[in-house]
């Protein structure tokens, strides 16, 4: 794997706000994903809530709150 200064050359200069800009919503919907495929192999793997809020440094209420299933077994939406 690539080391984060390799990546962040990659990406689009800052002065082209256009392609910078573009590629941060790309890289935010990208990480949402890997966030929400992550939580669903923890929850699968019988990880709690507060393991969870602990790894994404954020509280228990607010993992589960953006995260939790709804009966149907979908996720809510906020």
């Amino acid at each position: 794997m690539e080391n984060a200064d390799e990546l962040l050359a990659m990406l689009p200069s800052p002065n082209d706000p256009d392609a910078a800009l573009g590629t941060v919503v790309a890289l935010r919907r990208l990480a949402d994903r890997l966030e929400t495929t992550a939580i669903d192999a923890a929850l699968d793997q019988g990880w709690t809530w507060q393991q969870i809020a602990e790894s994404l440094g954020i509280t228990r209420q607010a993992a589960h709150k953006k995260h939790r299933r709804s009966k149907s077994g979908t996720r809510a939406t906020p």
